[in-house]
Formats: structure tokens, C-alpha cells, sequence
């Protein structure tokens, strides 16, 4: 089963077209890889790796992926090559995410399904995310979407950011300006990633990190050649910046690999990136169930609730908390299974082996890694976190949308169900009574979930237990 990835979850979010094919004077992907692979080494090939505009001591590399309409308008006058290493962020290497599934759209597995009106330009596109669809095998697709890490004014303004802070003009080599950066050469002659390293990053996950917890950073992270030691003896200069950029913009894709849902976790399927773009599994937002059948919106509430207890107590003993919530973190699969699409908000305590406080609480660790996500704002220390934080968000921003008091009224739902909600989301009660609260909750709407073949997350086995 497919995990997935929020589609049409609101404005920011476009339906994009295309395939990846010749036009415009351009070679077909398949002949780009021909002509990269006669210029590289084998093993240069295979990776399909580049260095960015940014690396004054590189040439990038001509990624060949003209972005095509149907009836394709002109592209804008830099021409397709650059821009389409432009749309991807590859010209921004190694200040990026990686490049592992580029190789993937040199192949035409990648494809978009529809584009921008054709008197747009990309250059003035604003998106954060796009809809396409992925195959491993050319006859099975599946929906995926293309994200990036921030908005593209908000890497322009932290790319001018990095420039100003180096003394420089608003363009300048960024790579060069983070490479020489204390921080970055912290990490780059240590084989550890240690608390330091991160210290004064925004990313929620970073507030309180254990040496545990960004050990299986390391260990998970699937940018790199070899995965699995906790050493990074085996990562290059590129690649450690890669890890320390993506944990300074957005913590997305190292949540997707650290806890994959094939491991039982509510995440979607990470696919790869491709310069400050992501790739993960498709599916339809939460608010599409809004005008269900109260059996439909009273599945999802429990799913909710029930994959939030899973975050707080696991077998990884890491509890996994919401810093902010609202619908549109929430989809669902074709199955019926709900998904956390948006990890970028969620906060991370080892519980094992506690959390991690600074020496001094007023000691200033920020840099120009601090604010690259467009927000200098950290979250609430670790400390103040309460055990049911996360529960109280949901009970206040996306319970009642799914359960409203007309359905007590006209629809069978117990009243009990929206008085325990309006409990739940009260900061004023105990934990015990929150907790007490949301077990309510759950056993009220277990009743009213469905079990059919619409379902197959549960169905058929919920015809002969009531664990499904």
C-alpha cells in the first residue's frame, strides 16, 4: 500500500502538467543520461549527483528536464535548460536537499500531470507544492507530490540573507558563505553529529535532541551513497552540508526517513529529492471528508487520536509531539488510512535517554543557519511541553470540524462525543482528565466506524475483531 502525501490540501498547493520529454531544442531525458554518463565515471553515472552554480570550484551539471506543456508556450528567456535546474533548485547545490531522485526524472518516472495556466511564467510562481505522478515499472503510477523545502520567495530572501551576513552583495556564492561558517566546519571534521551542531536551529525536532535521536538522523539518512552507521565517515563535504541545511530549512524529509511508515509509522513514503525539491506519496486532503457521512468524518477522528498516542508512547520510546496543528497536516489513502502529511511541525523527546538542555539558557547559538527556514522563532522548551499538548491542539483545530453538535442532533452521535472534545481541547484540566478525555473519545466513535471494503486499511479483519 502506497503512503501518501497531501493533494489539493489548499491554495498553495497546484496541479501541474506535463511530462519530462523533448522540446525546445532539448535532449529526452534518455538521451541527457546517455550524455552524462559518457562524461562521467561510472560510478558519476549511476549516482547522477551534481554541483551546484553555487560551488565556484564546480561546473554544474546540465540536468537536460525541460519542463513541457501539452501545447508548450514559450519558456522564459534563459532558457530551458537553466531554468529547469532553476525550478528544481539544482543551481543552489549543495545548499539543498539532495539528488537522489534525479536520476528518476532523467528517466521519465517522474511526471507531472497538468501545468500552469499557459501565460504564467515559473519564474513568478510562488508554489510550495505540486501534483504529479511516479512509476518504478512505466505501468503502474502512482500520485506523488513535489514539494519544496519553503516557498520560493522565502529561499530567495534566506539566500540574500547568507550573502549579507559573508559583508557580500545580495548574490554572491552561498555554498561558499556556509562552507566557511564556524558551524559547518564543526560538522565537517567531526564524524559525529553532535548537539552543538545544531544548537539554535529552528526545526522543532532540534529544541531538546538527545545524542539518540540525532544519531538516527544520521543513520536514516538516505541522501548519502551508504546508510545505517551512525558514523559519517563515509559522507563527503557536499553531503554534510546537504544534512545541515535541510535540518536548518525544513525537517520534513529526515522525519519521513527516520520514521518511515512502513515501519508502522503515520508518515508518507519518501521518494528522494532533487536539488530544494521533495518527493513523497499523493493522497486527498482531510477537509474532503467534511460533507461525509458521519461513519467517514467518526473513522478519521478516531484515526487522529489514535495515531497521536502512537507518537507519544512507542516502541522507540521517542515521543513525537505536535507543536501546531490544523486539518491540512491530515490526508487520506485510497484504503481509508489517515496519514500525518506535515512533519515539519512536530517536536521530538527521547524519553530513554531524556532531553538535552543548554548549559546556559542564555547563550546566543544563532547563525545564519537559524532563520533559513523564514522564521527565527523557536519553539517552547522541551520542559514545558505537556504530555497531552498534542491531543488539547487537535481537540481545539480539527476534531470539530469532523464532529459538530448537528451531528448529536440530527446524525446519532452522542452528545457525550462533543462534550469530551470541548474537555480535551480546555487547557485548564489536568492531563489525567485530558487522557480520560480522548479514551471517551475513541471508545464513542468506535461504534460508528465502517467496516467495508472501501476500508481495506482494516477491512476484512474488522469483521471479526474490534481491535480493527
Amino acid at each position: 500500500m502506497e503512503h501518501c502525501a497531501l493533494f489539493g490540501s489548499g491554495s498553495e498547493h497546484l496541479s501541474c502538467a506535463s511530462t519530462l520529454s523533448d522540446a525546445h531544442g532539448c535532449p529526452s531525458p534518455g538521451q541527457a543520461a546517455d550524455i552524462a554518463k559518457r562524461r562521467q565515471s561510472p560510478d558519476e553515472a549511476e549516482q547522477l549527483d551534481c554541483q551546484g552554480a553555487s560551488d565556484p570550484g564546480h561546473e554544474p551539471c546540465d540536468m537536460g528536464l525541460p519542463l513541457v506543456v501539452p501545447n508548450p508556450s514559450p519558456l522564459p528567456s534563459q532558457g530551458s535548460n537553466s531554468f529547469t535546474r532553476s525550478f528544481l533548485g539544482l543551481d543552489k547545490c549543495n545548499a539543498c536537499v539532495g539528488t537522489s531522485i534525479c536520476k528518476k526524472l532523467y528517466k521519465e518516472q517522474i511526471r507531472f500531470e497538468r501545468w500552469l495556466d499557459p501565460q504564467l511564467h515559473f519564474s513568478s510562481d510562488n508554489r510550495t507544492s505540486y501534483e504529479a505522478i511516479y512509476t518504478d515499472d512505466s505501468e503502474t503510477w502512482r500520485p506523488v507530490v513535489l514539494s519544496r523545502m519553503v516557498s520560493p520567495d522565502l529561499h530567495q530572501l534566506a539566500d540574500e540573507s547568507i550573502c549579507i551576513s559573508a559583508g557580500k552583495r545580495k548574490s554572491c556564492s552561498i555554498e561558499a558563505v556556509l562552507r566557511a561558517t564556524p558551524r559547518f566546519q564543526n560538522l565537517a571534521n567531526s564524524n559525529i553529529l553532535l548537539h552543538s551542531m545544531v544548537q539554535g536551529l529552528v526545526s522543532p525536532m532540534l529544541r531538546c535532541p538527545s545524542q539518540r535521536l540525532l544519531n538516527r538522523i544520521v543513520r536514516r539518512y538516505f541522501e548519502v551513497a551508504d546508510v545505517g552507521s551512525v558514523q559519517m565517515k563515509h559522507f563527503t563535504t557536499k553531503d554534510k552540508l546537504r544534512l545541515l541545511y535541510t535540518m536548518a530549512v525544513n525537517q520534513q524529509p529526515l522525519i519521513l526517513q527516520m520514521f518511515p511508515g512502513n515501519e508502522g509509522w503515520p508518515f508518507p513514503r519518501y521518494h528522494g529529492s532533487c536539488g530544494r525539491l521533495m518527493v513523497w506519496a499523493g493522497c486527498r486532503p482531510l477537509r474532503s471528508l467534511y460533507q461525509s457521512a458521519l461513519a467517514h468524518r467518526s473513522d478519521a477522528a478516531y484515526q487522529i487520536l489514535h495515531i497521536t498516542q502512537s507518537l507519544t508512547s512507542n516502541s522507540l520510546h521517542f515521543r513525537l509531539y505536535y507543536t501546531s496543528v490544523s486539518e491540512d497536516i491530515f490526508g487520506i489513502a485510497e484504503d481509508g488510512r489517515l496519514f500525518i502529511m506535515d512533519a515539519s511541525t512536530i517536536g521530538i523527546i527521547d524519553l530513554q535517554e531524556g532531553f538535552h538542555t543548554e548549559a546556559d539558557q542564555h547563550d546566543n547559538h544563532t547563525d545564519v543557519f537559524s532563520c533559513l527556514s523564514g522564521s527565527c522563532i523557536r519553539t517552547p522548551p522541551c520542559k514545558s511541553i505537556r504530555p497531552t499538548q498534542s491531543f488539547a491542539l487537535l481537540c481545539r483545530h480539527v476534531l470539530p470540524k469532523l464532529l459538530t453538535s448537528t451531528d448529536a442532533k440530527e446524525s446519532g452521535l452522542p452528545s457525550i462525543a462533543i462534550t469530551e472534545i470541548t474537555i480535551c481541547a480546555d487547557q485548564a484540566q489536568s492531563d489525567q482528565r485530558i487522557h480520560k478525555a480522548v479514551q471517551i473519545l475513541k471508545e464513542t466513535l468506535q461504534h460508528f466506524r465502517p467496516c467495508n471494503i472501501d476500508y481495506g486499511y482494516r477491512y476484512p479483519e474488522c469483521r471479526y475483531s474490534a481491535k480493527f
